[in-house]
């Protein structure tokens, strides 16, 4: 039997059932209870099944006795993603749940969209669901439908969140990797490979596991939902679902010619389920308290900051004519009384900037849990709003703070007071930090809120709602520094990296986040934030030198990109290479895009890669380092690897010189020499 909804064409006989779009084929095979899912250009995924965790066992829908796909689950669709086929692939056994994989296929898409729901005669919980997983011990589950044989297989690590200065990795295949929502696993030469990631993040905390023997295969895959492990800071089992039907996140399975490729199809799926939050304000530019004096945060450095960006950089280049100039307070702005933070905002505003500060909702500083709320008069304690395990202790601190439950209403009576505070103070960014304490697991408030991302969801909607222009009147900038990843769409921009000072070491720790995330930006958050722009010297660090201070700022203005500055301006250093450098129209004008440079390989393991790429104005922007703070290196940028047709000759200028010279007709390889610590922004047209 054949039928053809819309472009897909749709098969049926009594061992199997196709879906095909022309890129993408899903067959159901009848027989075994397997998916396989194979592309136009040669890349299939064989033996795919769903498990559940049933009470004590791990349940397998290629191991029950009755499968098919019945023809009334198969339906035409039409939803943000296009118009497509939903079918059911049905897996029944007696006395087990039905596992039943809900497959999507759209028009023109290379990926399909995956859900596995498990339905029981009557209610019935679990806190594990695994959409999609095969595992071999001989062979490979994946086909990369080239002929590489041997070559070098990658398997990505994105981390859960960005706390404890986590880095995120490629690995060589020959060990397992556990990677948090979502993977890339691809050939690390020719960049052919898949993606695999939940798209919808209302629930579950997703992983999934890659396992390989040799380095050119994968022999298992399996993308689990329910995972609570030291990566999510968890110290209870995942929250457990209850019902008679039971649905994992949607899992994203696509096959790309080069997986960045895939990498930016993925943000863009989930930006589809939810959007980014809209921001219709500049690129945010400034300066950020941290770095510059940490705890010694005052006045006089605070005002200081605002009159020199006043006096030497907003009217040279710095700012442009979008008002998204912000002098930010971040913690210890309780050092100021009163009236000098009062004054400060007036400062601030009277010099044509705007005012942001900080704060932590979802973490309780405090030592002894009977501390009362503050802003209830001593009717609530905070032992009442933390989140507790099962015998009803609170969990244990995590980064020295307590984890607040989100589902508390008095939880989040108090989150309003605060951010009620900061608008009527007139901020107009704020940034929050130590987010991840409100998704840890636990036993909530409401009995309704079953699993930590639940949890987190309400709390962050809630915030976003009190800052939301609709409610205040005016764009107000929400900025996350800790915090998951996902969910997404309540801030509009995200620390890709934990803390990250001025030195190489630092911008090369930042690096590896972009490298590996640059696909974030834009799709999930408006703008990647890269964190303290270290010029010369922060707090807690040695002075840089100034290839280090230079690199520090090519690393920001490639990232995304929110560039907040972080020197204390009162160091006569300091303030020469913020007027030096911060007036360049050029690298501002870079900058100014809020676009994040490619990485030009992807096999750097736990490092940064040294090299990046951007499109655009009639050529490719190209971003080198040197992350070696001693020694100076040659480096050769690959013409045609970076997408640079030298054909009939390439001019390249240097965005921070402006000096310009020609690149002979047909030259494949353009060496460039820099000193320790240095980097170049270059233009090739």
């Amino acid at each position: 039997m054949t039928t053809v909804i819309g472009q897909i064409k749709l098969e049926k006989d009594h061992a199997a059932y196709i879906a095909d779009n022309g890129i993408v084929k899903v067959t159901a095979n009848i027989a075994e209870g397997t998916l396989s899912i194979a592309w136009k250009d040669g890349q299939s995924l064989n033996g795919l099944y769903s498990e559940a965790r049933f009470g004590w066992e791990t349940v397998r829908s290629s191991l029950y006795g009755k499968h098919d796909v019945h023809a009334e689950s198969v339906l035409p669709i039409a939803d943000g993603f296009g118009e497509g086929v939903r079918f059911c692939f049905e897996h029944a056994e007696p006395g087990k749940p039905q596992l039943r994989q809900h497959i999507r296929l759209y028009e023109g898409l290379p990926y399909a969209l995956v859900e596995l729901e498990a339905a029981g005669e009557a209610e019935w919980e679990t806190n594990e669901l695994t959409p999609i997983a095969a595992y071999l011990n001989d062979g490979g589950v994946l086909d990369f439908g080239d002929e590489a044989g041997e070559a070098e297989v990658r398997a990505l690590f994105i981390p859960y969140d960005n706390d404890k200065w986590v880095r995120f990795a490629s690995h060589a295949n020959q060990n397992c990797v556990r990677s948090y929502e979502a993977t890339a696993v691809y050939r690390s030469e020719s960049r052919r490979g898949f993606v695999f990631g939940s798209v919808t993040h209302d629930t579950w905390k997703t992983a999934i596991d890659v396992e390989g023997t040799f380095t050119s295969t994968i022999g298992r895959l399996r993308v689990i939902a329910g995972v609570a492990d030291l990566q999510t800071r968890d110290t209870v089992p995942h929250g457990s679902l209850r019902g008679e039907s039971i649905v994992s996140p949607t899992i994203f399975v696509g096959a790309y010619l080069d997986y960045r490729e895939g990498m930016e199809a993925y943000g863009k799926a989930n930006a589809i389920v939810k959007p980014a939050l809209n921001w219709s304000g500049g690129v945010p530019m400034g300066w950020n308290s941290w770095s510059a004096v940490m705890a010694k945060l005052d006045y006089d450095v605070y005002t200081h900051t605002s009159d020199f960006f006043a006096s030497a950089l907003q009217r040279e280049g710095f700012a442009d004519d979008s008002g998204s100039l912000y002098v930010n307070f971040d913690a210890f702005s309780d050092n100021l009384t009163a009236e000098q933070l009062a004054d400060a905002v007036r400062r601030v505003k009277a010099n044509g900037q705007k005012p942001g500060t900080y704060y932590t909702p979802f973490a309780f500083w405090g030592s002894n849990p009977d501390t009362p709320v503050e802003g209830t008069g001593g009717a609530v304690l905070y032992r009442e709003i933390l989140l507790k395990d099962a015998g009803g202790n609170p969990l244990p601190k995590l980064d020295g703070a307590f984890p607040i439950d989100p589902s508390h209403p008095e939880a989040i009576a108090r989150i309003m007071r605060k951010l009620d505070e900061v608008v009527a103070a007139g901020f107009e960014y704020l940034k929050m930090d130590f987010l991840a304490h409100g998704a840890m697991e636990g036993v909530h408030h409401d009995p309704s809120v079953r699993t930590g991302i639940q949890a987190y969801n309400a709390g962050m909607a809630a915030i976003a709602e009190a800052l939301s222009p609709a409610r205040i009147g005016r764009e107000f900038l929400i900025n996350l520094s800790i915090a998951p990843l996902f969910p997404h769409g309540y801030a509009h921009s995200r620390r890709v990296s934990c803390d990250a000072f001025g030195t190489i070491g630092d911008t090369e720790y930042m690096l590896n986040a972009v490298t590996y995330g640059w696909w974030i930006s834009d799709n999930l958050y408006r703008f990647n934030d890269p964190d303290h722009i270290v010029l010369y010297k922060s707090d807690n660090q040695r002075a840089t030198s100034e290839q280090e201070g230079r690199s520090r700022l090519n690393a920001g203005v490639i990232a995304g990109t929110s560039l907040l500055l972080g020197d204390d301006y009162r160091m006569e250093e300091a303030a020469r290479r913020a007027k030096e450098w911060m007036t360049n129209k050029a690298v501002m004008t870079l900058a100014r895009r809020g676009e994040t440079f490619r990485p030009a390989e992807g096999r750097s393991g736990k490092k940064g890669e040294d090299l990046f790429t951007l499109a655009g104005d009639g050529g490719v922007y190209v971003a080198v380092f040197n992350f070696d703070a001693a020694n100076g290196q040659s480096k050769t940028v690959d013409l045609a690897r970076v997408g640079i047709d030298a054909a009939k000759g390439v001019v390249v200028r240097d965005l921070w010189s402006g000096g310009e010279y020609s690149l002979t007709p047909g030259t494949a390889e353009h060496p460039i020499t820099l000193e320790a610590a240095e980097s170049k922004l270059l233009f090739y047209k």
